[in-house]
């Protein structure tokens, strides 16, 4: 389930150009404490007149710091819960510290903020039995109260706009119902509407916006946001759902957490964030709000994903004593009365990452996560989303296939198995012959690491259909043959593909049988394999991508050494029969980076053309997805 739809700029005001929307994260330790030694607005309890209900009723106004009655301001007409009234929101959800904050921060456009009563009725306490039928239909009057009694008293007391462009209604629960209701049925009066954690007295999505284009063309900013405990996520999520199809821009955000003002304030703080401001949309497509990670066994919504990359976890075992999440870097868990542990961590990098739970000791897989062929074992993994993911994203672009089959190694004398990505339109294209890139995994992975974590057919499948790569296949095979570090297992992988997996694809696929037609590249010991063959059979191979790798000081220096000699001596035959020699790194924190660098080195003194990439993430998916996706667009040109 996506978590996010776009927002879009509608009429933006000349006088608000300067403005810019923020860069969304999830509220930070202390948003919500009291600071000393900033501008503080003010508090004011106002009375006003409500010809709706024959009545005075009472609503808290809260001014901006500095404000003045020399300038205009726009409203956010913020409602509380069923079992509130004016002052739920400041007895517990301290909207005006985590406004004057914001302000200290600069982060909000002035505005001023009411706190009404939502429940419209002579006697509006409350107390008795909340739930009532009357109590209850007071939450609906609130709708007339409001439109023809409070903002027309607000505009008359303060100095403030009068237009729908600067009103905004949200609200919490009863008070989200009532702002997505009366919001979105008065868009001449409101162009900026939030619900949170909104209630059952929501509309059903097709009532509460009926003509989708005008919502299109009139909100400025819809913000539907739910805990992901919350047993009432149920009308969020329609609603969300609704809006997704029917095209209406809007945000959806997922929390951690349940029917509370944890959730409502951090609410609080993102939503007043974007008010009256020009949005920008670019942003908002790449702007991912938290939710479960896509790497989630189905239904389980924890690893949860928070939107600075944090992530939470939470996992049950009562009789364990200790618990931690290691992710690199190990999280203590913290066990509640009901046997769960919790933990969050730091942000965490972009793209796939390994992780496991440790449990008194024993490092094991999270039951609710995908597990994956990595370190040597099957390990939880967990995919980070980024801004810049949209190359391995799922796109409407043709897409090719991924087969997998079994080949009988006359090398091992056994059965072994091998993943072949073929592009768009492969078994219709008659004749048709493709060149072929061989593909190799990491230490403790296996054929399935390049298809599974490293997402070859998105990656093949976005490049070729913008015209970036030629289409090819990409053979992914096993590539773990025994012996470690030592020569003995190169040498066998150098035979395997050679004298097995060559003529395998060649005899059963539609592919160029010379070496221009083929490339060789991997990853850490799938990089080391590709240099002990790929230099040694330019005559096979035209095109070599080592990535992540070098050979290992000093573990494989009588390796290295050897082959260097031999480089001296054919350095011309290697120039000219290499069309492209591509070398990449993961930044000074890839554990293989002092390596490879000796190694550039000694290619700078022997003159041995190659093209050297860096792209920071460390010796991770993340970086070799986009190895892949920078050296696929070099290959066959």
């Amino acid at each position: 389930m996506k978590k996010i739809t776009y927002l879009t700029v509608i009429g933006v005001l000349p006088a608000m150009l300067a403005m810019s929307q923020p860069a969304l994260k999830h509220s930070p330790a202390g948003f919500d404490t009291y600071r000393t030694g900033i501008s503080h607005g003010k508090l004011d309890t106002v009375t006003y007149n409500s010809k709706t209900v024959d009545s005075k009723r009472r609503a808290v106004v809260y001014l901006p710091p500095g404000y003045t009655a020399k300038k205009t301001y726009p409203v956010l007409y913020l409602l509380h819960g069923i079992g509130g009234d004016e002052f739920e929101w400041l007895n517990q959800g301290s909207p005006q510290v985590i406004l004057d904050n914001l302000y200290a921060d600069k982060r909000l456009e002035p505005m001023i903020v009411v706190l009404p009563n939502g429940r419209a009725m002579k006697d509006d306490r409350a107390t008795g039995n909340i739930m009532a039928p009357d109590k209850v239909a007071a939450f609906a009057t609130f709708e007339h109260d409001l439109l023809n009694d409070l903002i027309p008293f607000i505009q008359k007391k303060y100095p403030v706009y009068t237009d729908r462009e600067h009103r905004a209604l949200a609200g919490l629960s009863m008070g989200g119902g009532q702002s997505l209701n009366f919001g979105l049925g008065n868009l001449d009066k409101f162009a900026w509407v939030g619900g949170f954690s909104s209630a059952p007295n929501t509309k059903k999505p097709e009532e509460l916006v009926p003509d989708p284009e005008a919502a299109k063309n009139k909100l400025k900013l819809l913000w539907i946001s739910c805990g992901d405990h919350d047993g009432l996520m149920s009308f969020s999520k329609r609603t969300h759902d609704y809006l997704e199809q029917k095209n209406v821009p809007h945000i959806f955000s997922v929390e951690p957490g349940v029917h509370d003002f944890k959730v409502w304030k951090n609410d609080l703080y993102l939503f007043s964030q974007f008010l009256f401001k020009p949005v920008d949309i670019d942003k908002f497509n790449t702007m991912i709000l938290g939710g479960p990670a896509s790497t989630n066994i189905r239904g389980s919504k924890y690893p949860f994903i928070l939107p600075d990359r944090r992530v939470a976890f939470r996992f049950k075992a009562p009789d364990a004593q200790k618990v931690q999440v290691d992710l690199g870097k190990k999280y203590d868990m913290v066990k509640d009365t009901a046997g769960y542990w919790t933990a969050t961590t730091d942000s965490i990098g972009e793209g796939f990452h390994y992780y496991s739970l440790i449990i008194d000791g024993v490092a094991t897989t999270d039951p609710a996560s995908q597990t994956f062929y990595g370190m040597g074992r099957m390990a939880s993994g967990i995919e980070i989303p980024f801004d810049g993911g949209g190359y391995y994203a799922v796109k409407n672009v043709p897409h090719g296939d991924i087969r997998i089959k079994t080949y009988f190694s006359t090398v091992t004398k056994s059965w072994r198995r091998l993943f072949i990505y073929t592009p768009p339109g492969y078994d219709a294209s008659g004749q048709t012959k493709y060149p072929t890139l061989y593909i190799l995994h990491g230490g403790g992975e296996d054929e399935t690491g390049w298809t599974t974590q490293g997402k070859t057919d998105m990656i093949m499948d976005n490049l070729i259909a913008a015209k970036q790569a030629k289409p090819m296949l990409v053979v992914m095979p096993d590539a773990n043959f025994g012996g470690g570090f030592g020569e003995a297992g190169l040498k066998t992988f150098a035979d395997e593909i050679k004298q097995c997996i060559i003529p395998f694809i060649e005899k059963n696929y539609r592919v160029e049988r010379t070496a221009q037609g083929r490339a060789l590249a991997g990853l850490s010991m799938g990089g080391l394999n590709t240099l002990y063959t790929g230099i040694y059979n330019t005559d096979t191979f035209s095109y070599l991508g080592v990535f992540s790798s070098g050979w290992i000081v000093p573990v494989q220096n009588s390796i290295a050494d050897t082959q260097y000699d031999f480089m001296k001596k054919n350095t011309a035959k290697i120039n000219t029969n290499l069309k492209a020699f591509w070398i990449a790194m993961g930044g000074k924190e890839d554990i293989a980076y002092k390596n490879c660098q000796i190694m550039l080195g000694k290619l700078d003194e022997m003159k041995i053309r190659h093209t050297y990439y860096e792209y920071p993430g460390g010796h991770t998916w993340p970086v070799w997805r986009n190895d892949l996706y920078k050296f696929a667009p070099i290959l066959f040109k």
